[in-house]
């Protein structure tokens, strides 16, 4: 369903007139989506600011990232001109230098803000993260992206520097509100020990027209996971297998679709009865269609013979997004509807993934697991499903740890108010409240979930294991 107001606030007439006559009306920013498969430059011809505290530790780093991924940087601080240069001049970028203290041209449009906060030691050197986004803050563009990077609170060496580590959430959760309305972004970056290396693929996701609908997140990077051989970054599933359920429609459909165009076959699992729309987009895809009721007691079994028989008993990847809503006040739930929704959105992963991990899924493999920001936070009518999806963030943490001995990156997506069919379907003053409850003012796409769930999907998301991401444009509910 189109959402009317993001359609009229793309009209420049409606702006101005919201604005002339002081009408109490949000206009949130329609998003800026990409078209098309990955590509070796996605921040080709953007202006990247960046900074960073004294004493960062990621310059070097961050200076090859966005010089690779095709940015126009601008630099400030003279601190950091001999690392940005050299980037520059590696990957034929220019450079702009500007003094900390001087204010950003009035003409200057940046898409990207990011800064370095590894060498922050205390709370007083919180007073950076001022420095710079107080003036810059103004010159960051429509649908701009602002990325903070730390390290984790937990491994500072001292409770001075793990105080000023934690406070970097706390800004950005709140600077990601204070900027959505104009479709920007914000997002902190938590870099453990070891894991530097996986920095380069996460930002160039964040700081891309891919991560429109995510914003206000923690990202926390680790080695739990070792790297894969190196990955080119377009076709990052070139010759994988990926089984998906709940493939047939909405956020599963436009995940298929997502996934094939990164090079993947995909399994398209959904329930018998669903093999025409099933059917539909396998075809779309060049995918394979298969009709399985995932809380039957064979269910495992009978996806791991499929795998055997038509794909050499290997799997790459596993997405659980099939799940269910059964909605009752506890009162007036039946047993059935209770057991419906814990075995669909729930006992149903556990059991398909003890048996995939028995064999199937390869080493350096995906788990991705759909919750739900509504779940985690709970809702009226909606214990069962809370329980269930809450279930999720548990085992997903769990199980990390344990596949970890094979390589096998663990995750889950919480996605927010996202335009599906079952959106459509309540009532409209609900549905118009939950589309202004996210920090960007409106509901996501399907294509926004499903472009998170194959990032985690690819070798690229190798840094992130055990974590639970919200897809809710900022969402000022949930977890």
């Amino acid at each position: 369903m189109s959402d009317l107001l993001v359609d009229l606030s793309a009209r420049p007439w409606f702006r101005q007139a919201v604005k002339q006559l002081g009408l109490p009306l949000p206009t949130p920013q329609a998003l800026r989506r990409p078209k098309g498969p990955r590509v070796d430059r996605p921040l080709e011809g953007r202006v990247v600011v960046a900074a960073g505290a004294p004493g960062g530790q990621l310059t070097d780093v961050l200076a090859r990232t966005l010089a690779e991924a095709g940015a126009t940087p601008h630099v400030v601080g003279e601190a950091l001109a001999a690392p940005w240069t050299a980037a520059a001049e590696a990957w034929s970028r220019p450079v702009t230098l500007h003094a900390p203290d001087a204010a950003p041209d009035a003409d200057l449009t940046a898409h990207g803000l990011v800064f370095d906060a590894t060498g922050l030691r205390d709370p007083a050197g919180l007073r950076a993260l001022y420095d710079l986004f107080h003036p810059w803050l103004p010159a960051l563009g429509r649908c701009g992206r602002i990325i903070v990077i730390g390290r984790p609170a937990g491994e500072a060496d001292t409770p001075a520097a793990a105080a000023a580590m934690a406070a970097l959430e706390g800004f950005v959760r709140s600077l990601a509100k204070e900027i959505g309305r104009k479709g920007a972004t914000a997002h902190v970056v938590s870099v453990g020990a070891g894991a530097e290396p996986r920095l380069p693929a996460l930002l160039r996701f964040l700081l891309s027209d891919r991560a429109a609908f995510l914003s206000g997140q923690p990202w926390r990077l680790s080695a739990t996971v070792d790297a894969p051989a190196t990955t080119g970054w377009t076709q990052p599933l070139a010759g994988q297998t990926v089984l998906l359920t709940g493939a047939a429609r909405g956020i599963g459909a436009a995940t298929a679709e997502l996934l094939a165009a990164e090079g993947a076959h995909v399994i398209c699992l959904d329930r018998p009865g669903d093999e025409g729309p099933l059917g539909a987009v396998a075809r779309a895809i060049g995918g394979t269609v298969l009709a399985v009721d995932i809380t039957a007691d064979d269910a495992p079994e009978a996806i791991v013979a499929h795998l055997n028989a038509h794909h050499g008993g290997r799997l790459d990847a596993v997405i659980h997004n099939a799940g269910i809503t059964r909605d009752k006040t506890l009162a007036r739930m039946s047993e059935a509807q209770w057991d419906q929704a814990v075995a669909v959105n729930l006992g149903a992963v556990v059991d398909i993934d003890a048996a995939l991990l028995a064999g199937p899924l390869a080493e350096g493999g995906r788990i991705v697991c759909l919750s739900s920001v509504a779940g985690i936070a709970g809702n009226v009518g909606q214990t069962n499903y809370a329980a269930s999806k809450a279930g999720l963030v548990g085992y997903v943490a769990a199980l990390a740890k344990a596949a970890a001995e094979r390589n096998i990156a663990v995750n889950a997506v919480a996605p927010g108010f996202i335009e599906t069919r079952l959106t459509a379907a309540i009532p409209a003053v609900t549905r118009e409240v939950g589309r202004r409850l996210s920090a960007l003012g409106q509901g996501g796409l399907p294509r926004d979930v499903g472009e998170l769930i194959t990032y985690l999907a690819t070798p690229h998301s190798t840094g992130l294991t055990g974590q639970v991401i919200r897809a809710c444009g900022g969402m000022f509910i949930g977890a």
